[in-house]
């Protein structure tokens, strides 16, 4: 019986379920893929800038800036580049600057640059100089003692800029006879012009002209040269009595009768005159590059010298 009864023990069989992990979803996935963009744009972020030149570098700061002025001009910085390369373009040699190959050393875009940068710059000196010329004749229209000696006074734009011209006349001399001593009416007109250059930045140049006839005492040293040198230094000092900064001049030179205003008649008083001259840009890089800016002295007469009639 023992026998039967173990044979007819039932076998009991557990079965263990394992509980199942909870969803997640694919969030994680997106949010992996975008660090993953960040970090690759990041580092090419920081290689680009790398491997940018300074010029490259100047050339895009200068397009945000101002992108029309760089998109009219070209040159680096204008997006001419069509590739991350440095220096841009298909010139694999470049190192600096987004150019297509050939721009960055084209003699003749360098040229026509310069020649307009040179025209702008001409174009708004014969503006400033127009609306000086139209100033000084206003105050010279406007002012009773001056407007009767505007026959005196010569306004004519040259190709060297603004000049302005005090001629003497027989009746009315500029100077005492055979010096440099200033007559009242000519300080008066020199201060006027003075204050009236005080606004312009331009710099001057000064001029003193005689007639033909020779000074007296030539033979011991003092002569037409010194005697205009001598007019024009007291012609600076009457303008910088009257507000105008002395380093505003450019030169102050004595010319004698070397350029008459009448050469049909050399001993004619319209020759002795002064010229005051509002350079343009132009004309001043022409004197200050030659190193001829200069301020003249001039040589005092001999105590006995005798001054001629007429200069």
């Amino acid at each position: 019986m023992a026998t039967d009864g173990k044979k007819l023990q039932p076998i009991i069989v557990k079965k263990i379920k394992k509980g199942g992990h909870a969803v997640h979803g694919g969030a994680w996935k997106i949010a992996y893929a975008d660090f993953v963009t960040a970090m690759m744009a990041f580092f090419l972020l920081m290689w680009l800038l790398g491997s940018t030149s300074e010029g490259d570098k100047k050339g895009l700061s200068d397009y945000f800036t101002a992108p029309l002025k760089v998109s009219m001009m070209g040159g680096s910085g204008a997006g001419a580049s069509n590739s991350v390369l440095p220096g841009g373009g298909s010139d694999l040699t470049v190192q600096s600057g987004q150019s297509k190959k050939g721009d960055g050393a084209d003699p003749i875009k360098k040229k026509m640059m310069a020649e307009a940068m040179k025209a702008e710059v001409a174009k708004q000196d014969a503006k400033k100089l127009a609306a000086l010329s139209a100033k000084i004749s206003a105050v010279i229209s406007n002012n009773a003692k001056l407007a009767e000696f505007s026959s005196q006074i010569r306004l004519e734009t040259t190709p060297d800029g603004l000049q302005i011209q005090i001629v003497d006349d027989q009746k009315r001399p500029m100077f005492d006879s055979g010096s440099a001593s200033v007559k009242p009416y000519m300080r008066e007109i020199l201060r006027e012009i003075g204050m009236a250059l005080n606004g312009v930045e331009n710099k001057i140049s000064l001029d003193g002209h005689t007639d033909r006839s020779p000074y007296s005492s030539a033979e011991r040293g003092y002569s037409n040269w010194e005697l205009s040198a001598d007019r024009a230094n007291a012609t600076r000092r009457e303008l910088v009595a009257a507000g105008m900064p002395d380093d505003k001049l450019a030169r102050v030179v004595g010319l004698s009768s070397s350029i008459l205003l009448d050469p049909d008649n050399p001993f004619s008083p319209t020759n002795r005159r002064i010229s005051i001259i509002v350079m343009t840009r132009e004309a001043e890089e022409r004197l200050m590059g030659s190193g001829r800016s200069q301020v003249a002295t001039s040589t005092e007469p001999a105590a006995d010298a005798t001054p001629a009639a007429n200069q």
